[in-house]
This record gives structure tokens, sequence and C-alpha cells, in this order.
């Protein structure tokens, strides 16, 4: 009888199921669920450092940043702005959530909320875009000036809106980012197939 000696292959097994549970990054939790318009764009966003503002088909807005350091340093920053006195559990409560969709002087009710289960059954009626209390432009000014003072990187920011949403609050949006100066950012949508005949559907037929 051949033995095998099985003590070389559990080690490769063990060391690969390590890397991969310390290596993977898990998708957010998303705020609400958005149907997104379809395209046939191919370009993709980065995975890290950036910004996303969600649209729901309401029109509720949510703003969102991936780094938890930057998180925190954000909530800090916009409770001086606006005089909210966030503890620091609290604020290590934001640092852990992907989004905030209400308006500043809400947030306590929802951080201080223990149950992750209590928080998701709490309805954020959006961050307020308008003229006289824009504050999803704090958000975005202060998400990219901590992103930057964190990491030494300015994030990209990307708009994913319903395609049922109302155009007249994408338009606030994309104009609260205008005034940032920001008029770079990405639209994120849903890949469908280009039709036959353009460019895009050529360039996938000869990759085939």
């Amino acid at each position: 009888n051949i033995a095998l000696d099985m003590t070389a292959m559990c080690d490769v097994a063990f060391l690969l199921l390590t890397f991969f549970m310390l290596a993977t990054k898990f998708k957010p939790d998303e705020p609400v669920i958005v149907d997104t318009p379809s395209s046939i764009s191919e370009i993709k966003l980065p995975e890290s450092d950036i910004i996303t503002i969600t649209i729901d088909k309401e029109g509720a807005v949510f703003f969102g940043i991936d780094n938890q350091t930057t998180r925190y340093k954000l909530i800090e920053a916009m409770g001086d702005k606006y005089n909210v006195a966030f503890t620091d559990f609290e604020k290590n409560e934001f640092a852990l959530s992907s989004t905030v969709g209400m308006p500043v002087g809400s947030l306590k009710q929802i951080l201080s909320t223990a149950s992750g289960y209590e928080k998701s059954k709490i309805k954020q009626p959006g961050i307020p875009i308008d003229s006289t209390n824009n504050q999803l432009r704090d958000w975005v000014d202060l998400g990219r000036r901590m992103n930057l003072a964190v990491t030494g990187k300015v994030p990209r920011v990307a708009i994913k809106g319903d395609k049922n949403s109302d155009y007249g609050v994408v338009k606030e949006v994309i104009a609260t980012l205008q005034d940032l100066n920001i008029n770079r950012f990405n639209m994120i949508t849903s890949l469908e197939a280009a039709p036959e005949g353009t460019p895009a559907a050529m360039a996938a037929a000869s990759e085939e």
C-alpha cells in the first residue's frame, strides 16, 4: 500500500483559506434598493477612495464613502459644522456604517441605537439638498477633504440613481457637484449588450 502524507497539502489549504479571509473586501450593505438604468459602458469604478451618491426612486439622497477612518473623521467634522456633539460610540457606529441618508441633526437617533437590526428598520428620509439647506454639499466637500488627509487621495465621485427617480433631483445633485467644481464624475449603470454594428459590439465580438 502507498501512504501519502497530506500534511503539506493541508497547510497549503489553510494558508489559502486564511489569505482569502484576510484579503477579501465585502461589499457594503446598500441603503436602499436601486434599479439602475442600463448602458453599454464597461468603465469600472475603483475599489477604494470613492464617494457614492445614491438616489432612490422616491428621490431620497444617500451619501457614502468607503474608508472607515475617513468616515470617523468626517462625522467629527460634520458635528463641528452643525453643532452636534456626537459621542465616541456614535462616531464609531458611523465609521462602521456604509451610508447616511438623513439630516445631520437626526443622526444621533440612529447612531445611538445599539442593535444593527433596529438600525436597519429606521427609514432614512434622505439628505437635504435644498438651496437653503444643502447638507449634501457639506458631506461631499468634507468627505473629500477628510479622505485626502487620511489616504492622500481625492476620492472619485459616483452617482447611483434609480431609473425611475425624478430627474430634477438628479439635476440638483449634479448642480451641487458643479458648485464644488467637481465636473468629472461617474454614473453607475447596469451593463447591457451593445447593439449590433456599433464599435462596442464589434470590439466585444473580436475578443470572443
